[in-house]
């Protein structure tokens, strides 16, 4: 074994579940690792099903890991579970089930399933310097794994370049506290993430990857399996195939900067049945994310205009928070109503602190998206004068987080629009707005389809719904979610003396329930 970080790359040119189990099976063995005690598994799956099919980490994925898993597992083991938080403000059931996972573990037997908006959420202290908080809330299975898997999707990310392993942390936070400093700081957040866990193994689907966005990638057929066993390595190898600096990707720089591996290719051991240089050949020409609200929505009847966040430069702008939330919005929309962009009528957004020309007529409908939104000007000939109500994070408790779910918040949103029909100015509070909020925002602006209201899917949503809204209610009746204090430290597997009490729940052996 070199003493270097390792990174494996495979050829795998389909998703046949048998073929990735022989490679993580290698992999394991080449990196000398056997999984023991608690085991969980964490996969990408923001979103999934037929109109997502590129968004997630893929069900035959997950099977031959998990089954390549089960062989390497020493006499130890204690469990072996998935665990993931979905995105969209979606129950994880929903997500789970449009992704098959319930019938793959169903195929492998003996694995479990933690939904982590359904468990106790664990309070973490941390200790390092340039903190964005003095502590974070984690499911309360992250903090007692043994031995943690990441399992993420190669995909674009439009707030930050890309999403490969570091990124996929996003997802080991319920609602309430992933929105937190999901703004112009979410790399920091999720440099900071990394303090919770640290993975022995990572395998990456980047069999068919997801480029130009995250929720709604493009396909693109790249035919690899990548593992290793440090994140900073790991990513900075991503970087290099599809030839970005990750030196430039922030979350990377800042996890390097903080001690938590090598960037320099240098110092990271290449190997496998593809070079790095075929890799890159076969990636020539993968879009990246990053794309400018202005010039995402140029060309059609949304005019979005963008002005610094607070405490920026005039140049500076929000990757993490609003601006990015729209453009995973309208994709959406698209999606599910083929008309969105013919329906949707000339519409103006603002984000952040602008202080040009809003070029709208007397009628036209002027969105000021997000707390830190300001504006001093003429607007249709009127003067129109909206000042930020951003509060800044450190007046912001954790503790008192909390997030409306999908219906909660149609009923908001579709409340405000009521109110503000026939008012040319509207502002929507948020830090951020998600994508939900931004999504239904549109879909009343413009009467477009609704996809939480899809006949496809609404009978399924309803059930994972009211699952996912029965088992919280359970925990608060027994008085969770509760706080466990323990110090941590990088590079640990689980917060320091952070040990499960009695009675936590185990992960559901049988799926369907």
């Amino acid at each position: 074994m070199s003493s270097k970080p390792t990174v494996i790359l495979r050829d795998c040119r389909n998703y046949d579940s048998g073929r990735i189990h022989r490679i993580v099976s290698e992999g394991l063995e080449r990196l000398d690792l056997r999984p023991w005690g608690r085991t969980l598994v964490k996969p990408n799956c923001v979103a999934s099903g037929p109109q997502f099919p590129h968004a997630y980490t893929r069900p035959e994925f997950l099977e031959g890991v998990l089954r390549a898993l089960k062989d390497r597992a020493r006499s130890d083991i204690q469990e072996i579970a998935i665990g993931e938080r979905c995105g969209i403000t979606i129950p994880t059931r929903f997500s789970f089930k449009g992704a098959g996972y319930y019938e793959m573990l169903d195929r492998v037997g003996g694995v479990g399933a933690y939904h982590f908006d359904e468990v106790p959420q664990v309070e973490v202290p941390l200790y390092h310097p340039d903190r964005l908080r003095d502590s974070m809330f984690f499911p309360e299975p992250i903090t007692r794994t043994d031995f943690f898997v990441n399992c993420p999707k190669f995909k674009a990310h439009p707030w930050t370049t890309v999403t490969f392993s570091m990124k996929n942390y996003i997802g080991i936070q319920d609602d309430r506290h992933r929105l937190l400093d999901h703004d112009h700081k979410l790399n920091e957040k999720v440099a900071d993430l990394q303090y919770a866990i640290q993975p022995q193994f990572i395998a990456i689907d980047a069999i068919t990857a997801g480029e130009g966005r995250m929720l709604t990638p493009l396909p693109y057929d790249l035919g690899l399996v990548l593992m290793g066993q440090n994140q900073v390595a790991f990513d900075a190898v991503c970087c290099a195939i599809i030839g970005v600096d990750p030196m430039q990707v922030d979350h990377i720089r800042f996890a390097w900067e903080r001690g938590f591996g090598p960037i320099n290719l240098d110092d990271i051991d290449i190997v496998g049945d593809v070079s790095l240089a075929e890799a890159q050949e076969r990636a020539q020409g993968f879009k990246t994310g990053l794309i400018r609200v202005e010039d995402y929505f140029e060309g059609t009847s949304i005019r979005a205009y963008s002005g610094p966040p607070p405490g920026g430069d005039k140049d500076d702008y929000c990757w993490g928070g609003c601006p990015g939330a729209i453009e995973e919005a309208i994709e959406i929309l698209r999606l599910y109503d083929a008309g969105t962009d013919e329906k949707m009528p000339r519409v103006h957004i603002v984000f952040g602190a602008y202080d040009g020309e809003i070029d709208a007529r007397a009628g036209e409908k002027v969105v000021f998206m997000g707390d830190c939104s300001s504006f001093c000007g003429t607007v249709a000939g009127a003067d129109v004068k909206i000042d930020s109500v951003y509060v800044d994070r450190s007046k912001k408790s954790q503790y008192a987080a909390k997030h409306d779910d999908i219906f909660a918040k149609m009923w908001k949103v579709g409340r405000k629009m009521k109110q503000l029909e026939g008012v040319d100015v509207v502002r929507i509070q948020g830090c951020p707005v998600s994508v939900a909020e931004q999504a239904l925002t549109l879909i009343n602006l413009g009467r477009l389809d609704n996809p939480y209201f899809d006949g496809a899917n609404m009978v399924e949503f309803t059930s994972a719904y009211f699952s996912w809204r029965t088992r919280n209610m359970i925990n608060r009746v027994m008085g969770r979610p509760y706080q466990v204090q323990g110090p941590t430290h990088r590079g640990a597997s689980r917060p320091a003396q952070n040990l499960p009490p009695e009675g936590v729940p185990t992960p559901l052996e049988s799926p369907g329930h």
